[in-house]
Order: structure tokens, then sequence, then C-alpha cells
């Protein structure tokens, strides 16, 4: 019993000694990592949003007046151009009402012309007679008067009857002055007044005339825009009502997505920013311009709502289909740039990079971070164009400590090795020194 107590223990000391040796074995091999060098490439800062097509314009045709269908001249899915005959309504009672109007017009043209030629009105006649009248007391009023101004410069007169003469030579020459004013009031203010009634009887008639015009012109649909008819609910016959659309036109030569992005990021983006759009069944990516930015955001989804206006040649953007944009607001060319993997997690004091150099080793350093677009992301001071970083394996190396360049994934070869029973670093046919 006791030659075997020592037996175990024996053997317990040696099988501690062999895996204290090991680890220590372990511990002195170098760190096997992935590395990548640090390259000169374009970079650009994006915003992303999603949103729906539309079209760049639609009109929902309306009748003005209330009358059955008489006949389409369209369907739905055709193309039509701005100002085509779409529809016509019924229109016979309007287009008679429009006649009669028109024989109005003739008949206050005809009144107006009568007027303007017509005999002088009695009143202006019987004015016009006394200042004939008024005008003949006025010439016999001053011949006494001058007869009897001679007549006493000779002594044959007294001075009391040419004064009398003059009194009555004044007296018609106030008669005749009121009579030339009464008629001239008449001739100015009557006949005008008239010819004034006349005037506006045309221009009445005339409005009315085009009122019945309107109306019949109002029962010929025509499109306000060229496009593509996306709907017409109703058939020939039927009743249709101001109010309700008629027809629906849209232009879809171009299509704006309408994409929400994140109220944060949204000073970012200009006017005229370019963008790339994904739409689900269509494999080519999409570029457009940024044409209108939300001046307020929902308040609902605290997003603003920013339009992208796209080219659609053959029709082939649906509008009311989902839509992923990309906006770029900025672009950096020759930036020096590292995938997002080479960026240790957590570091202390700000970002930092492993890099390997020629000598195998492995040095911390700290980076500034600039734009990240996908799986990039640009380093602005720390690094430069062709130092080689650490992608894989920099977890737990520390600064100044030897590493093994492997181009396969680091944890196939660690679990390989596990397998076989050998340290990490031993697994000889997985290393491929990289250029070293």
């Amino acid at each position: 019993m006791k030659r075997n107590l020592y037996l175990i223990s024996a053997s317990l000391l040696f099988l501690s000694a062999c895996t204290k040796e090991k680890k220590e074995e372990l511990e002195g091999l170098p760190a096997p990592v992935q590395v990548t060098a640090v390259t000169q490439d374009t970079i650009r800062n994006t915003v992303v949003g999603d949103g729906v097509l539309f079209p760049r314009d639609q009109a929902s045709v309306t009748p003005k007046i209330a009358a059955p269908v008489r006949k389409f001249y369209v369907n739905r899915g055709d193309y039509v151009k701005a100002g085509q005959l779409l529809a016509e309504l019924e229109n016979r009672d309007i287009t008679a009402s429009a006649a009669e109007g028109k024989g109005g017009v003739d008949q206050a043209e005809s009144n107006l012309r009568s007027t303007k030629g017509a005999a002088i009105p009695e009143a202006l006649v019987k004015a016009k007679t006394d200042v004939d009248a008024a005008r003949q007391t006025l010439d016999a009023a001053k011949k006494v008067f001058e007869s009897r101004q001679q007549l006493f410069k000779e002594g044959a007169l007294a001075r009391r009857q040419v004064d009398e003469a003059q009194v009555s030579y004044a007296q018609a020459n106030s008669q005749f002055l009121s009579a030339q004013e009464h008629l001239r009031a008449l001739d100015a203010v009557a006949k005008d007044e008239q010819i004034k009634s006349a005037s506006a009887q045309v221009a009445a008639a005339k409005s009315h005339y085009q009122s019945l015009q309107a109306q019949v012109s109002y029962s010929k649909i025509m499109s306000p825009i060229g496009g593509i008819i996306s709907d017409r609910p109703l058939y020939a016959g039927e009743l249709a009502s101001p109010g309700t659309p008629l027809l629906t036109v849209i232009d879809i030569s171009r299509v704006v997505a309408r994409v929400n992005v994140p109220q944060a990021q949204v000073g970012m983006i200009k006017l005229g920013h370019p963008a790339m759009l994904t739409v689900p069944g269509i494999d080519e990516e999409l570029t457009g311009k940024v044409t209108v930015v939300s001046p307020a955001a929902d308040p609902n989804t605290t997003t603003v709502q920013v339009w992208i206006e796209v080219e659609n040649p053959g029709g082939k953007l649906k509008p009311g289909s989902s839509v992923h944009a990309i906006i770029v607001t900025q672009k950096f060319t020759a930036a020096a740039v590292v995938p997002v993997a080479a960026i240790l997690p957590g570091e202390e004091g700000g970002n930092a990079v492993l890099t390997v150099t020629p000598d195998m080793r492995a040095h911390r350093k700290k980076v500034e971070l600039g734009v990240r677009e996908g799986n990039k992301v640009q380093i602005l001071n720390g690094v430069q164009p062709g130092e080689e970083v650490v992608i894989v394996g920099g977890m737990g190396i520390d600064d100044k400590a030897k590493v093994k360049v492997v181009d396969t994934n680091v944890k196939e070869v660690e679990e390989e090795e596990e397998e076989k029973g050998e340290p990490a670093g031993d697994a000889k046919k997985e290393e491929k020194p990289k250029g070293k």
C-alpha cells in the first residue's frame, strides 16, 4: 500500500512539472496574427435612410361641371402629352346656351351703334332752339342799344332811353349765355349717359357669352401635364362630378425618392449632394441628387425627409416602391484607410492599432479616426500608407511583443493546432510569411 501511494505521488509530481514546462514553452512562442497594409483609397462620408418612390409630377384631373361622360379617348397605362384631349362630357345643352349668348352680344352691339348714330333727343332740340332764340333777341337788343347811342351823340335822344336800351341788351346777353350752357350740359351729359348705358349692356352680354363658352370648354377634359394615365375610375356614360378625379396623370420620366434620415445627420446634407439608390428587384445601383431638404422634422419619428431625384428611363422605377438611399456628403481621395477590424476596441486614451515591423514585433500606436464607410475607416494621423496593421489576432498582444504573420484565419490555425495537441505557434504548414 505504501509503495503504491509513493508511485502515485511521484506520477503527479512528474505530470505537474511537465504541464508547467509546456505552459512556459507556449508563453514564449510568438502569437500568430493576420495583417494588411494601410492603403491610400477614396472614402466617403455618407448618410443612409429608407424611403418610398414618388412620381416627379402628378395631376388628378377633376371636372368643373357635373355631366355624364360622353367619351373617353385614353385608357389606363396610355402615355399622353400636355394639352391632349382625354375625355369629353355631355355638352349639348350648354352649347345651345352659348349660341343664345352670342345672339345677345350681337343685339347689344347693334343697340350701341344705334345710340351713337341716333338723332338728337327732344330736350336737346328744344335747348338748341332756345339758344337760337336767345341769340336773335341778343342781336336785336344790341342793334337798338347801338342805334340809341348814336342818336344820343347827335343830341336827338335822351340819356334815359339809351340806359334802357343798355339794360335790355344786358338781359338778352344773360339769357343767351344761359341757353348756351343748358345746351352744352344736355349735349355732354345726356348723350354720354345713353352711350355708356348701351356700352354696359354690350359688356354684360359679352361676359355672359364668355361664361357659357367656358362651360363648353369645361366639357372637354385636357391633360395638364405629359405623362402616363395611372387611374381612370369611371366609364363612359357615368356621371362626372366636380371634386371627384376623373383621371390621374403621373410623370415618371424622373422619380423622387422621399427618404427619412436621422435628425442629427441632416445638417450634413446639402442641395445637389449625390446619392445612390437601391430598389428591390433592380440589380443596378441608381444615382441621383438631393433636390429638397425638409425644413421641419416629423414629430412622431424625429426624422427629416430628404428628396432625391433620379432619372427613370423606360419607366422601370415604379412609384410606391421602397428604396434604400446612400447620400454622399463628403468625399476624400488618397486618404489613409484601414479595415475597421484593425482598430483595437476599448482603448483608454483614444483609438489605437497594432503595427508589425520587419523584425516581427507588434507596436501599439494611437491613431485619430476620420470618416467610416462600410468596413473601411479613415486614419487622420498615427500611421502612414504602406505600414502593416494587425486585423486578426491582436487582442491581448502587448506592445513590442513578438508575433508571427499568417495568411489563414488565426482562429482556424489555433483550432487545428489544438486538435493535433501542438502549440499554436508550431503550425508550420499554415505559416505563410507575408513578404518577410
